[in-house]
């Protein structure tokens, strides 16, 4: 805690001083982010940082291996997708990114079983992916099978996207626009998922 009250403490004596106005014009008009990043909730990955954005520019969901589950307007609660209604209905974001990384835990949990500490919400959480693991099943390197696994979970986000019909037809439309991408936080590189299916360094 002593750790985050110092630097809170810096933020207002560095930050804060230098961006005043802009948060005060924030806290007027209100917040108008052109883009919207769902991203994992790793310590490591902070899509502020790797976009290099200011205040108000990116609106962000983080969840344990940036995942979208599939459209269920069930009355129950759904962070992920409320956020997403909110980002896409309410803010009308004109980018929608799905980005994952590298040495992702929840992707290991995936793969691996989730840890004995976390029995209550993670193992049915990431049971979201539980297809993007199948289709990594036959690798028998783990390394490799870890990363083709980030990016098929990048995918699958992408494919249950298009379940939520009001991200499907602005989509189509071209209205708004659905990026998938993956974080290498050994090297900095950041992939694009292109038109064929491949991810290349931005």
């Amino acid at each position: 805690m002593d750790a985050l009250i110092t630097g809170y403490r810096r933020f207002v004596a560095e930050g804060w001083r230098t961006r005043q106005k802009l948060f005060q014009d924030l806290a007027e008009h209100g917040q108008n982010p052109p883009a919207m990043v769902i991203a994992c909730a790793d310590s490591r990955v902070d899509p502020t940082m790797i976009f290099d954005a200011g205040p108000g520019e990116i609106f962000v969901v983080r969840n344990v291996a940036n995942i979208v589950p599939p459209y269920a307007p069930d009355g129950r609660q759904h962070a992920t997708s409320a956020a997403l209604e909110f980002g896409v209905r309410v803010l009308k974001v004109r980018d929608l990114v799905v980005m994952g990384h590298a040495m992702c835990g929840g992707i290991h949990a995936l793969l691996a079983g989730v840890p004995a500490e976390a029995p209550d919400f993670l193992a049915p959480w990431i049971g979201v992916a539980r297809a993007a693991r199948g289709k990594v099943m036959r690798c028998t390197d783990p390394e490799e099978a870890q990363a083709r696994c980030e990016q098929e979970v990048v995918k699958l986000s992408l494919d249950n996207l298009m379940t939520f019909p009001w991200i499907a037809e602005p989509a189509r439309t071209g209205a708004l626009r659905v990026h998938g991408m993956l974080f290498d936080i050994r090297s900095g590189v950041l992939d694009v998922l292109g038109a064929d299916g491949a991810f290349s360094p931005a």
